[in-house]
């Protein structure tokens, strides 16, 4: 039996043929001018109605705006319409049609054959048309067929492993290649998944997943009179039984479930991140590298850009001394679920799965952002609490390390005399910091280094379970990658375990929230209850007549809400 071809590194094209782009998440126009100003060569972008981001916070003025921005700064713009279309979404097309005509973006992110089809038939203009993720395509057999239907550029899933990758890069030359490299998982095939419809009735496929897997699930007992009880398992009990899966071709493959008194995330999947192995994407020439969070915040859209801004940067200066490990401690400090090399070599390994805590931690979080520069100070936004003695640190953009750092005792709120000492990030109040508080820098070189849309974090406490969890997370990375040896798991796993009391157990939620009856009103893709409750019809009503990019305004969504 013939053996297959095995495509090695030899097979790549010269490094300086192909420079790859780092294409960043925008799911608002303040994120996307993060994005540009930290590094960003290309963002993505959609509307609500039309995009697989039903949380997507863009007006259509708002689009135009932020492609302007955009380009006013050299930066490509792709614009999302890669939802799965529905009968009630055909009519919306055209008139997505005359939008794009309107703002002309740099590419349109399709996902349904069926609108390909439609944009390449009544569309007038030659739009640069990229295939979604969406679209599964994991094949060169299959780039090569979107490629003949005049797609310009190919979104690979996420199964793709980076043997395939090079195969697919070779035989496909001559069509734009884009592949993820950071962001969350999906315990399914690419998002194909109906857990979140069953469970929430919210559809994963039209962007509105409600995480499923992402909750915490218990075995309980079923008794003869119908009750249900927890089944606690303690010390003296566990010896007794064990419960088990048989699958139905695996006849007497009895495979074991494992769940300890906490509970258990057995769908968690980590978060990928392919910084370890950038080189080798920037070697083979991908011409689109992805970071997947429109729904993040701008926190973690600047700090994920400017790492991989200047990973890349530094790549091309000197490919033989490049080292992930500088950029790699950059990502550390945005809350992660713990980070995997996902399906980069091959299938997932145990250590792509968090079966312990779903929770995305960090010892940094999110402080506040620049909104002006005076000529005597900063106007900072406030978005999380501040104490008196907080250190601020102020992230200047596409520069990993000239970071400034600034603690203050006293915090004065614009338009107030008196100082307060605690802030709430809730209200997000503004707040003023003069240029003299800062020790060592001069106000020139501060209004040069940081423009508005700056980013400042702040250190945040954990617990001790968090410590735990993280410590726990960097040994899965460093055992994925090679550099530790899973025997030492079990034991960091132990010690998580044990930081975990009684008392937090009990104040811990056991089970997930369901949501609440209704909708939010803005016509989400896939929602059930919006589209088939007769109590929303006054709703589907006005969405029906309003332009596409509209927002509802609280009026609208207020009488959506009333029965008709």
């Amino acid at each position: 039996m013939a053996k297959s071809k095995v495509w090695t590194m030899t097979l790549l094209p010269n490094e300086t043929s192909r420079r790859s782009e780092l294409l960043m998440p925008a799911g608002s126009l303040e994120r996307l001018k993060v994005a540009v100003l930290y590094g960003a060569d290309a963002v993505y972008m959609g509307t609500p109605d039309m995009s697989l981001r039903t949380k997507s916070r863009f007006s259509l003025e708002e689009v135009k705006d932020g492609i302007k921005f955009a380009h006013d700064h050299d930066v490509r713009v792709y614009l999302t319409l890669n939802l799965f279309t529905h009968n009630k979404d055909v009519p919306k097309i055209e008139a997505y049609l005359e939008t794009l005509r309107e703002i002309k973006p740099d590419g349109v992110i399709v996902a349904d054959p069926g609108v390909f089809q439609y944009i390449r038939k009544h569309a007038k203009e030659d739009f640069n048309l990229h295939i979604s993720t969406q679209a599964n395509v994991c094949s060169w057999i299959t780039v090569d067929f979107w490629k003949d239907q005049g797609a310009e550029l190919v979104v690979l899933a996420r199964e793709v492993t980076f043997d395939e990758l090079a195969e697919i890069r070779a035989r496909c030359p001559d069509v734009k290649l884009e592949t993820f490299i950071h962001g969350a998982m999906c315990m399914t095939y690419s998002g194909r998944c109906l857990l979140s419809n069953f469970m929430a009735e919210r559809g994963a496929n039209q962007g509105n997943c409600a995480n499923s897997c992402r909750w915490q699930y218990k075995v309980g007992l079923r008794l003869k009179d119908g009750s249900i009880k927890e089944l606690e398992l303690t010390e003296e009990n566990m010896g007794l039984f064990e419960f088990v899966l048989e699958e139905g071709y695996r006849p007497g493959d009895f495979m074991p479930i494992e769940e300890d008194r906490r509970g258990s995330y057995i769908l968690n999947s980590k978060d990928m991140c392919l910084m370890p192995k950038l080189n080798d994407y920037l070697r083979l020439g991908i011409d689109s590298l992805k970071v997947e969070g429109r729904n993040k915040s701008p926190y973690y859209v600047a700090t994920v850009a400017r790492a991989y801004r200047a990973a890349i940067d530094d790549y091309y200066k000197d490919p033989e001394a490049w080292d992930p490990q500088p950029y790699l401690q950059a990502l550390e400090s945005v809350a992660n679920r713990g980070y995997t090399l996902a399906f980069h070599d091959g299938r997932l390994k145990n250590f792509a799965h968090n079966y312990e805590n779903t929770k995305t931690i960090a010892s940094w979080e999110y402080a506040g952002i620049l909104r002006e520069v005076t000529e005597d100070g900063f106007i900072i936004e406030v978005k999380n609490k501040l104490c008196a003695g907080d250190v601020l640190e102020f992230m200047p953009p596409k520069d990993l390390t000239g970071d400034v750092f600034l603690r203050l005792y006293a915090f004065q709120v614009v338009g107030e005399t008196e100082p307060r000492t605690v802030l709430h990030g809730g209200a997000q109040p503004r707040i003023w910091i003069p240029f003299t508080a800062f020790d060592q820098e001069q106000p020139d070189d501060l209004k040069k280094k940081f423009p508005p849309y700056t980013i400042i974090r702040k250190e945040t406490p954990l617990s001790a379970e968090e410590w735990q969890r993280l410590k726990l997370d960097k040994l899965s990375q460093k055992i994925e990658l090679g550099q530790a040896t899973d025997a030492l798991y079990k034991d960091r796993v132990a010690k998580l375990q044990d930081t975990i009391s009684e008392e937090i157990m009990e104040r811990r939620s056991r089970t997930s929230r369901s949501g609440i009856e209704g909708c939010c009103g803005r016509g989400c893709n896939g929602c059930l209850v919006f589209w088939n409750d007769p109590a929303y019809s006054k709703a589907r009503a006005l969405l029906a007549e309003k332009k596409h990019g509209e927002m509802l305004d609280r009026n609208m969504r207020e009488n959506g809400h009333k029965a008709s």
